[in-house]
């Protein structure tokens, strides 16, 4: 049966990519359905971007557990996959009138949790370090094991190297019920048509209570959770060393102060509970807590150098924990649901937990004989110094032709982009994957070219051409058609 998996997981967020980049490694058939247009469209392409250390999660919960064990992993991982990673380490800075107490707290849940290394520093290591820093900064808890990561990336190329060892990845396809017989799940009905497994792993991230709720699970409650950001160009003012923490609370980490992988300068995020989960609005109130609390880290930061806002939705379950469990019903059902931070932080180990569940539950795991352990690296030709890119040019004259000046991105790497495994489909996808359109003009010149690639490579009409989501095609009219188009009414 052409239509028949092992396993199939719904959701193609950094938790449903890093199990189907696990179980690929397997004598399995492999199919992931994401009903957006590309994967990592949801909570993993507007988060901090952070590998977290693992000191802030309690160590009785799984995010205890599974924070500083795919941290440990993250290194190799990364590295095969060739996937952009800083190990730059992380601050959490008390400012004079803070409760200091949090941070020997925080140094002792993460010598609980076995992270390693850490220290707490004081005023004179702060100055050498982070030379910026408000100078009421007094004392820290550094971990030097944190890092940043380009996470749409990372789920990216998970995704791809699942496909490259035999998964399949099936975009645009939504999943509408649960297929059941008995007590065993069977597979799943889709817009696409019905595709059968007798293993069902649910990552949906924010709908995860949604698709639980289709076999009769009320327990998992999602509540979506906005965080407001700032992104500075890179041509900025001054430099931050470290991922910078402020003294956090009982719900949030506080507005963060960090560096991205590709030198841009991150600030938020704020944390508000709303109710719907398609709401990714940013709010005047909510742009002034990041900037107010961002400058109390660094009073000098100020709003000259951003180039965009945005907000992203945290998927967060009531236990404030995540929710990777078999169903007690329904055998073969796994829900992998409540990811948020440190989700991505946790992501290969969260894979990794899943796996050890459905083989419990019965599934047979053989390893591959031979398995694909790496993917190859994309051309970056802004990162390539002149020689390497003249080198490039000689052999294929596309990469020569710039289309995104800001960021130096190539008509090639586009091409790229949309012919690769989990081909892009969208302008924000070929964004995500090549940095076209992330610069300081965002799309402004560069945007139009993208659309004419992507009508071009994908044999559409431009008008079919969509910025992400469903509805939001760029362009509503050819002119020809519009002004044809008056023309009748006008008649």
């Amino acid at each position: 049966m052409a239509n028949k998996y092992d396993v199939i997981i719904i959701g193609g967020g950094i938790s449903g990519c890093a199990v189907a980049w696990k179980l690929a490694h397997y004598n399995l058939k492999i199919l992931l359905v994401e009903k957006e247009a590309d994967v990592a469209t949801g909570t993993t392409k507007a988060n901090t971007a952070i590998i977290h250390a693992g000191y802030n999660a309690d160590p009785d919960k799984l995010k205890g557990r599974l924070n500083v064990k795919g941290n440990e992993q993250i290194k190799e991982i990364s590295k095969k996959l060739n996937v952009p990673f800083r190990e730059i380490g992380s601050l959490v800075v008390g400012l004079q009138n803070d409760n200091l107490k949090v941070i020997d707290q925080l140094y002792a849940k993460g010598k609980e949790n076995k992270v390693k290394n850490m220290k707490i520093v004081d005023r004179k290591w702060l100055r050498e370090n982070e030379p910026n820093i408000s100078p009421k900064a007094v004392k820290a808890l550094w971990a030097p094991t944190a890092g940043i990561i380009t996470p749409w990336e990372f789920a990216l190329a998970m995704a791809q190297n699942a496909v490259a060892n035999g998964a399949e990845v099936k975009l645009e396809t939504a999943v509408l019920d649960i297929i059941t017989d008995s007590d065993q799940v069977k597979g799943v009905k889709t817009n696409q048509g019905d595709f059968y497994a007798d293993y069902v792993v649910n990552a949906a991230g924010l709908y995860a209570d949604e698709i639980a709720q289709l076999v009769g699970i009320e327990k998992i409650k999602i509540t979506p959770r906005k965080g407001e950001y700032y992104i500075y160009d890179q041509a900025k003012d001054f430099a931050v060393n470290h991922v910078i923490f402020p003294v956090p609370t009982p719900i949030s980490k506080g507005i963060v102060v960090t560096p991205t992988v590709e030198n841009n300068l991150l600030i938020g995020p704020t944390s508000e509970k709303v109710a719907s989960k398609q709401d990714l609005a940013t709010t005047r109130s909510g742009l002034l807590e990041v900037i107010s609390g961002a400058k109390k880290l660094y009073p000098d930061l100020d709003l000259k150098d951003t180039i965009r806002v945005f907000a992203g939705l945290r998927a967060a379950d009531e236990t404030e924990d995540f929710v990777i469990e078999a169903a007690p019903h329904l055998k073969g059902f796994i829900n992998v649901a409540g990811i948020q931070s440190p989700g991505l932080s946790s992501a290969t180990a969260i894979a990794d937990f899943t796996v050890e569940i459905m083989e419990a539950q019965g599934l047979k795991l053989s390893e591959k004989k031979e398995v694909i352990e790496t993917r190859p690296e994309p051309v970056r030709f802004y990162e390539m110094t002149n020689q390497a890119r003249a080198s490039l040019i000689s052999k294929n004259k596309d990469y020569g032709q710039i289309i995104c000046r800001c960021e130096t991105v190539s008509y090639q790497e586009i091409i790229d982009a949309i012919h690769g495994p989990v081909g892009a489909r969208t302008v924000n996808a070929v964004k995500r994957r090549t940095r076209a359109g992330a610069g300081r003009c965002q799309g402004g010149f560069c945007g139009p070219r993208v659309v004419e690639i992507i009508a071009h490579e994908l044999g559409i009409d431009p008008t079919e051409v969509k910025q992400e989501e469903a509805n939001s095609n760029i362009l509503e009219y050819k002119i020809k058609e519009l002004l044809g188009k008056k023309v009748i009414e006008n008649a």
